[in-house]
């Protein structure tokens, strides 16, 4: 439990209680809306409209405390049963991390992983323990949204590799590390 007033991109990454790792929403499931913390005015933003037919494959958000080589903390996408409305925190435990690499045109290639997590609550994803337990074709789905949607905002992103709980929680605690640093 939180004990003084802070904002959500300042949240403690895991909870105390439960050794599970906090989760800021900003984009529900199956919003054509893209959603993006603002910790400046402190509330969420509407940062685009994805174009006809393109909607979140599952709840996106971030990790609270963390910091990615972008400047933002680093994003998740959350495996839960129903949409979660934005600026709501949830916990959940890795299962794994797409790495990949964003770049605006005429700039330099930089990371911008994004990591897959299971909600503490969810029923119906509670099988999945690494990204080999989805579904067949599912995290190809998923690359592609991901490739699609920067495409439209004039970005290019590639896929550096895919990789399971171990690298994703290594790769989280250097985010983490990097937020401390800042701070």
């Amino acid at each position: 439990m939180v004990k003084a007033a802070t904002t959500l991109d300042r949240l403690p990454l895991v909870d105390e209680e439960t050794g599970d790792l906090a989760v800021v929403l900003e984009t529900p499931k199956g919003s054509r809306n893209k959603y993006r913390y603002d910790a400046e005015c402190q509330a969420i933003r509407l940062s685009a409209t994805l174009g006809e037919g393109l909607a979140f494959p599952y709840d996106f958000g971030f990790f609270p405390s963390t910091l990615g080589e972008d400047g933002d903390p680093l994003d998740v996408l959350l495996f839960l049963d129903d949409a979660v409305p934005p600026g709501s925190v949830a916990t959940a435990r890795l299962i794994g991390v797409l790495e990949v690499e964003q770049k605006d045109q005429g700039s330099p290639w930089e990371r911008n992983d994004r990591f897959f997590a299971v909600a503490t609550h969810a029923h119906t994803h509670q099988s999945l323990k690494k990204l080999d337990d989805l579904r067949p074709h599912l995290l190809p789905e998923i690359e592609s949204f991901f490739t699609h949607y920067a495409g439209l905002n004039g970005k290019r992103l590639r896929i550096v590799r895919r990789s399971g709980p171990r690298r994703a929680r290594k790769l989280l605690k250097a985010g983490a590390k990097a937020f401390k640093a800042k701070r």
